[in-house]
């Protein structure tokens, strides 16, 4: 059944699912913070929205996918907020990688004006989004999950994993996963030093271990950016893999967990950004080490 959808949020990640719902049969309302990024959607018949208040006021669910948990915030709450003007019984989606307790937050603030918020974030790159093989990761109110779940197929879901009723576990799901990318990304980095200055061709190696014991597509898709090299353009910056990195260890906190590997990780993901190189691919962190 096609619905009037919100969207929020057009970066990278947030154009493509854009795209695929737009194309599913949606009238898509879509806002951005930039304009300029709203015009290719606009062109295939997307509606731009001046503000977030006035795409709440037209749309039955709304997706957000923003940078961090103050931008998350930021669309949620004030005069021309989500929350204000979403009518009762409207549903927020938030894909943003943001702490669980920030979730939780919302999830009351919507609850109190009788609307619905769904935790979604989502695996996987661009591309992934493009080629409709992202993974969501979803937690709230049943009902909803249920009524939402063929929308996440048109955004373009390979995959759709439940982790229950409270809204604050899907977050928790996916700043572990984030992390275990991120200390992926380290150890292939650092692999690929340990061989090449061993006299051992690294991209032969990294053939035999991706046909055996590695053959996860986390390991397929970084060890060759990180064989060749291709730090841009970014699919996903330094920059945000630092926040991301500082939301797993102030959860870590939280939970009285201590990560040492996610600290380790995090300095060199800040080292990366500190030689100017904060806009480029999360990746490029697998360098630093090596210098």
């Amino acid at each position: 059944m096609a619905l009037n959808i919100g969207f929020i949020g057009l970066g990278n990640l947030g154009s493509p699912i854009a795209q695929n719902l737009l194309t599913s049969g949606h009238t898509l309302h879509i806002y951005n913070r930039t304009p300029l990024k709203a015009v290719p959607l606009a062109a295939k018949g997307a509606v731009v929205s001046e503000s977030i208040g006035a795409l709440a006021k037209n749309s039955q669910v709304v997706f957000s996918i923003v940078s961090d948990d103050a931008a998350l915030k930021s669309i949620c709450e004030g005069d021309q907020g989500l929350i204000k003007n979403l009518a009762p019984g409207s549903i927020h989606v938030s894909m943003s990688t943001i702490l669980p307790g920030t979730a939780k937050e919302l999830a009351e603030k919507h609850e109190a004006n009788e609307q619905h918020y769904l935790s979604a974030p989502v695996f996987g790159r661009p591309e992934a989004a493009l080629a409709k093989k992202l993974n969501f990761v979803v937690s709230g109110n049943e009902k909803v999950k249920e009524q939402i779940k063929p929308l996440f197929e048109d955004a373009g879901s390979i995959g759709v994993w439940d982790f229950g009723e409270d809204p604050t576990t899907a977050n928790t799901v996916k700043l572990c996963g984030n992390f275990l990318i991120a200390s992926a990304i380290e150890a292939i980095g650092e692999s690929i030093s340990l061989a090449s200055r061993s006299g051992v061709d690294a991209k032969k190696m990294w053939d035999m271990f991706l046909k055996t014991i590695l053959s996860a597509p986390i390991y397929q898709s970084y060890s060759n950016i990180i064989l060749q090299q291709k730090f841009e353009p970014a699919s996903f910056t330094a920059r945000l893999g630092v926040k991301d990195l500082n939301l797993v260890l102030a959860q870590a906190t939280a939970a009285d967990v201590p990560m040492p590997l996610a600290a380790l990780v995090k300095k060199n993901m800040q080292q990366l950004v500190a030689d100017g190189k904060g806009e480029t691919d999360w990746s490029a962190v697998a360098t630093v080490s090596s210098n």
